[in-house]
């Protein structure tokens, strides 16, 4: 019988094949891996799951137990698979999203979501927003509008007042500078 795990961390491609690379190394068969998610073929043994949660927080990541954690993951998978993982502009309404795949409360969620991260879920998509576009501005291949577009904003002028909100600097003064001040995914 298959069993699905939780997986703190987990924030890119990357993750994905670091984790599937721990379980090879482990031994442990698996159907499929998501973002924060892993199906395993079957329920883990006391101590295959020890040496899994070992193995994980070697490589920066830990197992999630608890119900609020698995939701508030999946609630930042969600919205780093969105953000960063598309490129498509979109309209997106977040509390439509997160209900129509978590299948709970939105308020609800906006809730738990600040209780457990000292942030409001909208301020983590913003943050997220502001990391993705720090990453398209030192790509340097799409022009503030076509960057505006793809992230949904209503104009140039919101995302760089929103930029320099968050950054201190402008798009423009980011782009500029020497040093490129960006986070790793998990420390947004």
């Amino acid at each position: 019988m298959s069993s699905i795990i939780h997986i703190k961390n987990m924030v890119c491609p990357r993750c994905i094949a670091a984790v599937s690379h721990i379980l090879s190394e482990l031994d442990i068969p698996y159907n499929t891996i998501r973002l924060g998610e892993v199906e395993l073929v079957s329920q883990l043994s006391k101590e295959k799951k020890e040496a899994l949660s070992n193995k994980l927080k070697q490589a920066g990541f830990s197992l999630i137990n608890d119900r609020k954690g698995q939701l508030i993951e999946k609630m930042k998978n969600l919205v780093i698979d969105t953000v960063h993982h598309s490129n498509e502009g979109k309209d997106i309404i977040w509390a439509d999203l997160i209900n129509n795949e978590l299948k709970l409360d939105f308020k609800y969620l906006s809730s738990l979501f600040s209780s457990f991260e000292s942030i409001t879920f909208e301020q983590y998509v913003i943050n997220q927003k502001i990391e993705r576009i720090k990453e398209l501005l030192v790509y340097d291949e799409l022009t503030l509008t076509e960057i505006a577009y793809q992230l949904n904003y209503s104009s140039v002028a919101y995302l760089s007042n929103q930029f320099k909100k968050v950054t201190g600097m402008t798009p423009t003064q980011f782009r500029k500078s020497v040093v490129k001040n960006r986070k790793s995914l998990d420390d947004v």
